[in-house]
């Protein structure tokens, strides 16, 4: 399983710029008038991961496969486009594929870029997107109503109680609330619903303040506005410069390191998008680790190694008999998996462990 993000924004606010840079690709058009991306743009991202190097240093492997993320560059939306306002329909559509959202917000101003409404007012821009959403999902969650009306005059007696958390739903939406705020009393029921009707504001959002250079180091008052809605929402924001993002998409780690150090900041945009979707979704890693190849494997945390297993093969679980489980910290400090086994520190586990984040992991299996 891999992390699917869709970036979203108004038009002009630089989410192409910042799927070029993000995706180190020149796949998506970034132009100065609204609309300039209309079929959305996809790119596959290896996930950075030192411990993968670290373990290729004691392993040796013919090769080292990263996790992956994907990105998809979805066209800007704007008032109406529930309504089809902008081809809207089309771009609500392409959101609906993806686990996760990155909401681009202009946090800068530049009076060669236009913006849709005038003035930058990230939000005011962050509730038009949220609106188209929120109305977005009223017409879908109509649908599912109407489906679960049918199904209970049939006696369905668990479409009663999906239909009981629709309806509440459906008010709280008309409430100009979105998804991700609603608790549904009967958290099964509420479960089945979102899984079938996919709702748009129900999707973890991740808000990336998109600011200037000077941004990066000292907030400017625009970013200081979408961390704070960020947080009374108990969302995440980032900050991120898209252009100083295109900029180091050219150069090594080194250079990557000593440009964010002059600039201030911590981390890229790319792996600040990357941790902060991880845990927004409860993902975590564990790895193989063999002469063959060193391989990063994503899971829901709190998996047990069955599941676990599965992401390489559903064999590997069908057929699961035990996992040997080496913790990192242990593989690392020992120089590797025959002086864990020396030390006592390759463990056998059954059926009912939970995988921990960075397990190095052998799977036992028979179909």
């Amino acid at each position: 399983m891999g992390l699917s993000v869709g970036i979203v924004g108004l038009p002009n606010v630089g989410k192409s710029t910042a799927f070029n840079a993000l995706t180190k690709t020149q796949n998506a058009q970034a132009a100065n008038y609204p609309f300039c991306t209309i079929e959305p743009n996809k790119a596959i991202v290896a996930v950075p991961d030192t411990r993968l190097d670290a373990l290729a240093q004691i392993v040796k492997p013919e090769r080292i496969v990263q996790s992956q993320i994907e990105f998809v560059d979805i066209a800007g939306l704007v008032r109406g486009a529930s309504e089809g306002e902008g081809l809207g329909n089309q771009f609500l559509a392409n959101i609906r594929e993806c686990e996760a959202i990155l909401h681009i917000v202009r946090c800068f101003e530049d009076e060669n870029i236009t913006h849709v409404d005038g003035a930058i007012d990230p939000i005011r821009d962050i509730e038009t997107i949220e609106t188209e959403l929120i109305l977005s999902d009223i017409q879908s969650l109509q649908k599912r109503i109407d489906a679960l009306v049918r199904r209970v005059k049939s006696n369905d007696k668990e479409a009663k109680a999906v239909l009981e958390v629709a309806e509440e739903l459906l008010k709280h939406l008309n409430d100009g609330k979105a998804a991700a705020l609603f608790n549904a009393a009967d958290e099964t029921a509420a479960a089945l619903l979102y899984k079938d009707a996919r709702l748009l504001s129900a999707k973890p959002v991740i808000f990336g303040a998109n600011t200037d250079e000077a941004g990066l180091a000292n907030e400017n008052p625009f970013v200081a506005k979408v961390r704070k809605f960020a947080a009374e929402r108990g969302a995440q924001a980032i900050v991120l410069c898209a252009k100083v993002e295109e900029e180091m998409a050219v150069l090594n780690d080194g250079e990557r390191a000593e440009m964010l150090e002059a600039l201030g900041a911590s981390e890229s945009g790319l792996d600040q998008i990357i941790h902060t979707g991880f845990s927004l979704l409860g993902l975590q890693s564990y790895f193989t680790a063999g002469v063959k190849e060193v391989r990063a494997w994503t899971i829901t945390r709190g998996w047990k190694a069955p599941k676990a297993a599965s992401v390489i093969h559903n064999d590997f679980e069908k057929g699961f008999i035990r996992a040997e489980v080496i913790a990192y910290n242990d593989f690392v400090r020992n120089g590797g998996e025959a002086k864990c086994k020396e030390a006592g520190l390759m463990r056998l586990e059954g059926k009912e462990y939970v995988v921990q984040d960075g397990d190095i992991m052998h799977f036992r299996f028979n179909v």
